[in-house]
This record gives C-alpha cells, sequence and structure tokens, in this order.
C-alpha cells in the first residue's frame, strides 16, 4: 500500500520495484497533479484517488478502508512512493508476520548500520521516539518509520483522523491502546536528494517533534 502525492518521477519504478516481490500494489493517489495516478495504474498498480489533497494520514485511511474490503486479506504494507524504502526489507516483514511471529511488524532505521543518519537527524528522531516510549509504553526504537506491515485483524481495528504527518504518532497510540504482538524489524532508509526534498529533511523531522510535544 503505497500513499502518492506528486511522485511522477519515481512512482512507476517504485510499483514495478513492488510487483517483482508482491503481487497486489494499491496506490491511493492524493490528489496528485503530475500524472502520478496514471504512471502508477500503467506501471501495474490498482490506483484508488482523492479528488483533493487531504494529506498521507488520509491516504493511508483510506487505503486500510479499501484492502479490508478485500476477504483473503491477510495484511498489508505501508511502503513510502519516494523510493527510501528497500523491497527486500518489506518482504522479510511479512514474512515474519505470516509466520505468526507478531500481529505488527514495524520497521526501524536504528536496529542496526544500514542508515546513514546525521547526528542532528539522530539526535531528533531518537528523541520522538523516546517521547513516544514514554506516552506509549511500547518500546520503540523508530516510532515515525513508515514501512509497517500489519495483520488484517489489527488493521480492521485502526482509524487513523489525523489526515497529515500527526497520523504516524496517532498509529502508534493505537496500536499501545490495542496491545498487539509487536516487534520491530532492522530496515534501510535510503535517502537521496529527491526523497529529502519530498519531506525527509532535517525540518521535517523538527515539525514532527513539534507534533509529538504540542499537539
Amino acid at each position: 500500500m503505497v500513499p502518492v502525492y506528486n511522485e511522477a518521477t519515481v512512482i512507476g519504478s517504485v510499483v514495478a520495484g513492488l510487483l517483482e516481490e508482491f503481487a497486489h500494489i494499491v496506490c491511493i493517489d492524493d490528489g496528485s497533479s503530475d500524472g502520478s495516478a496514471a504512471i502508477a495504474r500503467s506501471a501495474g498498480a490498482v490506483v484508488v484517488q482523492h479528488p483533493i489533497n487531504l494529506g498521507q494520514g488520509a491516504a493511508l485511511q483510506t487505503g486500510f478502508e479499501y484492502a479490508l474490503q478485500d476477504p483473503e486479506l491477510d495484511a498489508v504494507i505501508t511502503f513510502d512512493a519516494d523510493g527510501q524504502h528497500r523491497v527486500s526489507d518489506a518482504a522479510a516483514m511479512l514474512a515474519r508476520l505470516r509466520a505468526g511471529e507478531a500481529d505488527v511488524v514495524l520497521g526501524s532505521r536504528f536496529l542496526e548500520e544500514r542508515t546513514e543518519v546525521s547526528r542532528i537527524k539522530r539526535m531528533v528522531l531518537r528523541t520522538a521516539a523516546l517521547q513516544s516510549r514514554m506516552a506509549t509504553g511500547l518500546q520503540l526504537t523508530d516510532a515515525h518509520n513508515g514501512l509497517r506491515a500489519i495483520s488484517a485483524p489489527v488493521l480492521a481495528r485502526i482509524h487513523l483522523n489525523q489526515n497529515r504527518m500527526a497520523h504516524a504518532s496517532e498509529l502508534i497510540h493505537q496500536l499501545a491502546e490495542l496491545k498487539p504482538v509487536l516487534v520491530e524489524h532492522p530496515v534501510e532508509i535510503v535517502y537521496t536528494e529527491y526523497s529529502k526534498a519530498k519531506g525527509q529533511s532535517l525540518l521535517n523531522g523538527v515539525n514532527i517533534l513539534a507534533d509529538l510535544f504540542f499537539r
């Protein structure tokens, strides 16, 4: 499941890469104006569209509701559209879930050293994770990672109300209340100039931290 907003530059290759491992790719086009929806569809994804831009949280919630219409659904993976995630990591996370190890598998860039993170950004993200642990009791090392595998029974009990970036914090809080079996999995985040421009900058990290403390 891939939330998409103006990702025409990369969405075709992202979908193609996912299709090498996964049979069903759903892109939720969040009011893009650059032809992202058509490119994703041509690449082989099912595309659900918002007529206007509502935010990533709203796109994920739309995707959850769409996926849950399939009676054979066993799990979903959330995967960012900017190419920063590894398909191999997503596949390994889904395998752990399907093996019965957990109901939810969350990606963490801090369980190993593959991801190159600046010292300042590392401090911001670890502070956010610390605040999340204090607020929820979940012992997470990376509370704002967009790569997740969630079982269908848990997914059916999640409802995101925060449309924009606060949805990541809201999701963690809802998981804390639901108390599923949850594990973290080491993943690599590939920071490119493109992904930084699309929201992986230090400023975005600071905005997330401010949201955690003041919302």
